[in-house]
């Protein structure tokens, strides 16, 4: 823990937090020049949505986030929670850390921040607690990042673990996987993968793909473009040692959209999944339609 990470720990201990409550239940944004003659103060925020934003103006003091999905939790279903946070580039002004039972772990340092790197960790680690670099002058710092919550009970959560780096799996997905995955994924769409492109993440790659089909998409990743020939462009991120399948053959691509980004998920040859997709028809066992013509 850092040295000055401890005082803030008996601060929470022994002083009463001054709390705010957010209007709007999936982002923030506050200013510390609320409370800067109050230094010490550590402000409570309750987020209660599956993703959103956070935004601190000025930051003085320290703030816990505390994160919850806006549904109502089941049994086992916080347990297997997890939260991702995405810093924009320009966050600087604050150290984030894990806050669990008074126990502070640095989660990212403000010099890691303009990376944008997406850092993960279970619900149950703790809450963030965010804590303002002192500054002799705080104009200009703005402490801003994306979060979003995914619990493993979900159909996505195996796409989900791309950005966990140390839960990577590259093994191809099952036929039960598939057939689920073109109907639950956040896209889905017949295409070729085109290209590799530049990635400053070292956990993944970045590809260029050409959709000549898209069945749906959860928000404008592939965008629309060619006038006579309909086509679908955009990329995808896959993990760095899954590789990216060659670009001869059309495949069936699914996966998950996090922070406005593609991940790839199940994508089977489009042939494979053709006749997959034909039994599973056939014998009236396949969870949604979709058409292949």
């Amino acid at each position: 823990m850092w040295p000055w990470a401890v005082q803030w720990v008996m601060w929470v201990l022994v002083c009463p937090a001054i709390t705010q409550y957010s209007s709007d239940e999936c982002s923030w944004r506050g200013s510390g020049l609320s409370h800067e003659s109050h230094r010490r103060d550590v402000e409570q925020v309750y987020l209660r949505c599956s993703q959103g934003s956070m935004e601190w103006l000025y930051p003085t003091g320290a703030i816990i986030v505390n994160l919850r999905p806006n549904t109502e939790p089941s049994p086992g279903h916080m347990e297997g929670l997890h939260v991702c946070i995405k810093p924009l580039p320009h966050s600087q002004g604050s150290h984030l850390y894990l806050d669990r039972a008074g126990d502070l772990k640095l989660l990212m340092a403000e010099s890691e921040q303009p990376e944008g790197s997406v850092r993960c960790f279970s619900h149950a680690d703790g809450a963030l607690f965010v804590e303002a670099v002192p500054q002799a002058d705080i104009s200009r710092r703005i402490t801003a990042f994306q979060y979003e919550l995914v619990p493993s009970q979900s159909p996505k959560a195996h796409l989900f673990t791309h950005l966990l780096p140390g839960f990577v799996t590259c093994e191809p997905c099952s036929d039960e996987e598939v057939l689920l995955a073109v109907c639950t994924s956040d896209f889905a769409g017949r295409g070729l993968f085109q290209g590799v492109l530049l990635s400053t993440d070292k956990h993944s790659q970045v590809a260029s793909v050409s959709l000549s089909r898209l069945y749906h998409q959860k928000s404008a990743v592939f965008a629309a473009g060619g006038a006579k020939v309909r086509r679908w462009t955009g990329r995808v991120n896959v993990p760095s040692q899954c590789g990216i399948p060659p670009g001869k053959d059309d495949y069936l691509l699914t996966g998950s959209v996090h922070f406005g980004e593609a991940w790839l998920g199940c994508a089977p040859r489009y042939k494979d999944f053709l006749r997959l997709y034909v039994e599973a028809q056939r014998a009236g066992r396949n969870p949604c339609q979709v058409n292949t013509d």
